[in-house]
């Protein structure tokens, strides 16, 4: 198996799964290029990544190249995008030299419209759906851990292509230690996400307050049901497949986390000179719902919260 693959963007979920590629790949003859920035990137180049893991033990594993030059990579074969969704567009427009019509891209962030954020600017490669369930962190320098989550990314075939699956990739996968799921049409598995995502981190952000927090309130639950609700009628209206029980199902998950776990946008949002992604949650539904002339007041609501508290630049 000879192939060139790209990590870009080296944080928890990259990695975590850059890292097994570049554990149990390199042997294989795969080549794996991580992108990261500062010194991050400086302890990756001196002494390689560490991944310590919940139930798979730890390691340190030694990338093809390291860089936070895209234009050093080769062509890839394969490209995880790992990067923040602010980056994302940027990250594209660095790409398009380095991918070719057979590419594999699996675009690893949150959110219900990056298949069409990145299309947008590459008409070549195949770019196939995905989400991710894994819980991992920074913990310094050099050092990825990995504590919770399912460790699985959930992907499907490429909306413009009717080409069969990527089997080149889940050899990849397989070859990786990689868990992985292939649906036809992801996009439901995207939408019970972003459906959870979306209003936890829309209400955590707008409120500073953390999970727990939320959950033991009623009048901040409302405001979680209430986006919930909104976002699922955009789905039904798209003709996205969720669910009867989604809206509940998806606000219960809130009890399994611990009481004072803060989602990852709000973090962002506490920094004033930070950017953040509140164009991917508050900004997505509501362009969705001016399109689709369904009203989510709400969303609207704690959009101008968010404004008022952090102006946009």
């Amino acid at each position: 198996m000879n192939l060139n693959i790209g990590i870009i963007g080296v944080g928890g979920v990259g990695g975590y799964f850059g890292g097994k590629i570049c554990k149990l790949g390199t042997a294989q003859g795969i080549n794996t290029y991580f992108i990261a920035r500062g010194k991050h990137l400086d302890e990756i180049r001196k002494n390689g990544l560490y991944v310590s893991t919940a139930d798979e033990g730890d390691w340190v594993c030694m990338p093809t190249l390291a860089t936070d030059r895209i234009e050093e990579l080769p062509v890839l074969d394969v490209c995880l995008l790992c990067v923040k969704s602010y980056d994302l567009r940027n990250v594209v427009l660095q790409l398009q030299r380095k991918v070719s019509g057979s590419t594999l891209i699996v675009p690893l962030l949150n959110g219900i419209d990056i298949y069409e954020r990145i299309r947008e600017t590459l008409s070549t490669a195949n770019i196939l759906p995905a989400c991710v369930y894994v819980g991992t962190h920074i913990g310094t320098y050099g050092k990825v851990t990995q504590k919770g989550g399912a460790c699985k990314i959930l992907l499907g075939k490429d909306p413009q292509a009717a080409n069969a699956a990527p089997h080149p990739l889940f050899e990849l996968f397989h070859t990786s230690g990689i868990k992985y799921e292939w649906f036809e049409d992801v996009y439901p598995q995207l939408w019970e996400k972003y459906v959870f995502i979306a209003a936890f981190g829309l209400v955590t952000a707008s409120f500073d307050k953390t999970l727990g927090q939320i959950m033991e309130s009623s009048s901040l639950s409302s405001y979680v049901l209430s986006v919930m609700n909104e976002i699922v009628a955009l789905s039904r209206k798209i003709g996205i497949g969720l669910p009867e029980t989604i809206t509940m199902d998806s606000y219960q998950k809130g009890r399994n986390f611990p009481y004072e776990t803060k989602t990852s946008f709000q973090r962002d949002f506490e920094y004033m000179n930070k950017p953040d992604e509140r164009d991917l949650f508050g900004g997505t539904i509501l362009r969705l719902s001016k399109r689709l002339e369904i009203e989510t007041p709400v969303t609207h609501e704690l959009w101008e919260v968010l404004n008022h508290r952090k102006p946009l630049p």
